[in-house]
């Protein structure tokens, strides 16, 4: 008989999105078998979901640690693949209902291009995937027919205030921020903040470039990029508040003047657990509930752009347009590696993102039609920020 179950193949496996992806599958799995599991280099994490799950493709970052893989699970091996071209083989792995894109940086775009054009749905945690494409995923989604399922807190939240609604009736779309560890830090002490105190997110638990962003508010401004294209929003129509509790995850503002909000605890099994079930929900019953009165006190203010120069500069971006969200984005990932690698400060990481799109209008154009073109910029980026830092230091030597 034939499985009934939805297949899903995991792009991260091993990350924090892609065990939270994991567990669930495991407490529903009457619901979702797993297909296909492509992680980096935690090999160890990888062979115990393997045991555990029984996908039947699997991708690594190197193919030693492929060959090696192999040849510890015997006769029990999955397909074992590696590299760029292990990624689109888990993208697009025969039985695959929904591919869950929880890569960190442009590294996802190619499979998560693959999954799309395969008709495959794809539950989107990848936000650099719409950042640096958008409008390319968007134009090649609507080919396809493969639905964008948005698992980041905030787009999922849009996404379900969206529900029975028309998106032709919305006003405006609010993306909410926690602010970041150094939300209420004096700016003179920003600049000698250290990659420990920057990893200590007050309400999230994630991976470390996305906290790093979150500390930058460099994350929201990747989110409204992102909202942008996944649901055809003018930049003008996006609006980013600071929500320190982290309770309400986005607002719908529509034509009529009524706001919808989605409030949950900070957990992302919730928003996993909406885009890989879709359209039906979860009884996650498990989880603790939200209780307002025992929450008290729900809080907003305006983003500090003085302060934390990111979140303009993504703004920027986008109003931009062509690659440069892509530029931003490289620019970005390369600071944040330096920061967390000691190389820079703090205070370095939009500097070096400012000097690679102020440079990138001087440069010759390049088109963003393709995605050779787009990793033609994303490259040109990273390299002139890789440059600007070593500048940097050696101006402090």
């Amino acid at each position: 008989m034939a499985d009934s179950r939805k297949g899903i193949s995991l792009l991260g496996s091993t990350g924090s999105i892609g065990t939270t992806a994991l567990d669930l599958i495991a407490r529903f799995e009457n619901r979702f078998r797993v297909v296909a599991l492509a992680a980096g280099r935690r090999i160890d994490d990888l062979k115990q979901q393997i045991e555990q799950f029984a996908p039947d493709v699997v991708s690594v970052a190197d193919p030693r640690d492929a060959a090696e893989l192999a040849r510890a699970l015997g006769p029990r091996a999955p397909r074992v693949v590696s590299g760029d071209e292990g990624l689109v083989a888990v993208a697009t792995a025969p039985g695959t209902d929904v591919v869950l894109a929880g890569l960190v940086g442009a590294l996802g775009l190619a499979p998560t291009l693959a999954a799309i054009d395969a008709g495959f749905d794809v539950a989107l945690a990848n936000k650099e995937v719409m950042v640096v494409a958008g409008e390319l995923v968007r134009r090649r989604a609507a080919r396809s027919g493969a639905r964008l399922l948005p698992v980041d807190s905030e787009h999922n939240a849009v996404f379900q205030a969206l529900q029975g609604r028309r998106e032709a009736d919305v006003r405006r779309v609010v993306l909410t921020a926690s602010g970041g560890p150094f939300r209420t830090m004096p700016a003179a002490e920003l600049a000698a903040v250290t990659p420990e105190q920057a990893l200590r997110h007050p309400t999230w638990e994630m991976g470390a470039k996305i906290t790093i962003d979150s500390a930058t508010l460099m994350n929201k401004g990747l989110e409204v990029i992102e909202a942008r294209w996944l649901f055809d929003i003018e930049p003008s129509d996006i609006g980013v508040v600071v929500h320190p509790q982290s309770i309400v995850h986005a607002l719908v503002e529509y034509r009529d003047g009524t706001v919808i909000s989605v409030m949950a605890l900070p957990d992302m099994t919730i928003p996993v657990g909406f885009a890989l079930a879709y359209p039906d929900v979860l009884d996650l019953g498990y989880l603790p509930r939200l209780d307002l009165a025992t929450t008290g006190t729900l809080t907003f203010e305006e983003p500090d752009l003085g302060r934390f120069p990111c979140l303009g500069l993504a703004f920027d971006a986008l109003n931009a347009g062509g690659a440069m969200p892509a530029v931003l984005n490289a620019a970005n990932e390369v600071a944040v590696g330096r920061f967390l690698a000691r190389e820079i400060r703090f205070g370095d990481i939009p500097r070096i993102i400012q000097s690679a799109m102020q440079a990138y209008r001087a440069a010759p154009r390049i088109d963003c039609e393709s995605v050779a073109e787009l990793l033609a910029a994303d490259a040109w980026a990273r390299d002139h920020a890789a440059a600007f830092e070593t500048r940097l230091q050696a101006a402090r030597a």
